[in-house]
C-alpha cells in the first residue's frame, strides 16, 4: 500500500532523506514551501505528513511550539498521520540519563532544549491526530550537513585525523540517515495497525570514540590518529554566538554513555535494511565539506 507523503523541511537533513524513501517505496512525494504554500491546503490529500521541520537551537524556545501546533492543525483538518523524528535529549541531564534509551524510559530532562523536546512530544501525544514517533541518535549523513560527525569529528580525514568532542571510552548513539528514513515508508504502510500514537526507536549503530575511530581506519583502509575537541573556541565564543551556549548545554551527550535500544521497532520491522557500519562510515567519510558552511548548531540530532 502506497499514497501520499508530505515533506516539511525536505531540504534539511530527516526531510531529504525521507522524500528519497519514500519516493523509493512507490509513493507520491509532494515537498512543502511555508513561503509559497498554505499548509492546511498542501496537507489536502496527504496519506503522512513528515516533519522535519528542524529550526536553530536559539530558536527552539520561540519556534517550536508554533511549529507543532501547525502540523498538528495540518494532521487534523487533513487527516493524515505525522511521522516525527526524535532524539536523545528527553532523557535526562548528565548523569540522570540512563545507559540504554527507548520507549519505556521515563523522560526526565531538566536542561532547556530536553525540556522542549519533552513538550512537543506531549503536545504529539496528546493531541486527537495518528503519530509516528521515530527516535535515533546523532545523525551519520552520506552527503554534506553541517552535522558534528562531518564539520567536526571528520574534518580533516584525508590528513588522517579526527577530533573528538568527548571522553574516547564512552557508548555514543549514531543513526545513518538513509537507513533510519528507510523505516518510514515501511511504517506508514502499517499505519491503520498501529496505536493512535506509536513511538519507536531505531537502534543504528553505537560506538566509543575509539572505536568510532578504528571502524573508520578499517573503512579507509589506513590508520586514523583520534584527539579530543578543546571546547575552548565554543565557550569564547558564547557572548557573541546564539548558538553556542546551546552547545555546551548538550556537552554532557559526549561524555554520558548511550545507547538506543531498537528491540520495539526490530520487532515489528525485522528485515530493515542495515548498511554495514565500515560501508556507512566509509560513505560519510567521502563526504565533501564546504569551509564556508556554518558549524554545527541547527538542532535535532545535532
Amino acid at each position: 500500500m502506497t499514497g501520499t507523503a508530505l515533506i516539511l523541511g525536505g531540504t534539511g537533513r530527516f526531510g531529504r532523506h525521507a522524500g528519497k524513501a519514500f519516493a523509493k517505496a512507490g509513493w507520491q512525494v509532494k515537498q512543502f514551501d511555508r513561503k509559497q504554500g498554505d499548509l492546511p491546503d498542501m496537507a489536502q490529500g496527504a496519506d503522512v505528513i513528515v516533519n522535519g521541520w528542524n529550526p536553530p537551537y536559539s530558536k527552539w524556545a520561540a519556534q517550536l511550539p508554533e511549529l507543532t501546533e501547525q502540523v498538528i492543525a495540518a494532521a487534523r483538518v487533513s487527516g493524515a498521520t505525522v511521522m516525527q523524528p526524535a532524539n536523545v535529549y528527553v532523557y535526562g541531564f548528565r548523569e540522570a540519563m540512563p545507559a540504554i534509551v527507548g520507549p519505556d524510559v521515563p523522560q526526565r530532562a531538566k536542561n532547556p532544549l530536553g525540556r522542549l523536546r519533552i513538550d512537543m512530544e506531549r503536545s504529539f501525544r496528546e493531541a486527537d491526530i495518528q503519530v509516528i514517533l521515530l527516535r535515533g541518535g546523532d545523525f551519520l549523513d552520506d552527503q554534506a550537513s553541517a552535522g558534528w560527525f562531518d564539520r567536526i569529528i571528520a574534518r580533516n580525514w584525508a590528513k588522517g585525523k579526527l577530533v573528538y568532542p568527548g571522553a574516547l571510552d564512552r557508548p555514543h548513539a549514531w543513526a545513518y540517515l538513509p537507513d533510519m528514513a528507510a523505516a518510514l515508508p515501511r511504517l506508514a504502510e502499517m499505519r491503520g495497525e498501529l496505536r493512535q500514537f506509536t513511538e519507536l526507536a531505531y537502534a543504528g549503530y553505537t560506538l566509543t570514540g575509539q572505536q568510532l575511530a578504528e571502524a573508520c581506519g578499517a573503512a579507509l583502509g589506513r590508520r586514523m590518529k583520534i584527539a579530543s575537541m578543546s571546547w575552548l573556541p565554543i565557550q569564547l565564543a558564547r557572548p557573541f554566538w546564539a548558538e553556542a551556549k546551546h552547545l555546551l548545554e548538550m556537552r554532557y551527550l559526549w561524555d554520558q554513555p548511550h545507547c538506543v535500544d531498537g528491540s520495539a521497532l526490530n520487532a515489528i520491522l525485522p528485515d530493515l535494511p542495515r548498511t554495514p557500519l565500515e560501508q556507512a562510515l566509509r560513505r560519510a567519510l567521502e563526504v565533501q565539506i564546504d569551509p564556508d558552511q556554518p558549524v554545527v548548531g541547527s538542532g535535532g540530532n545535532r
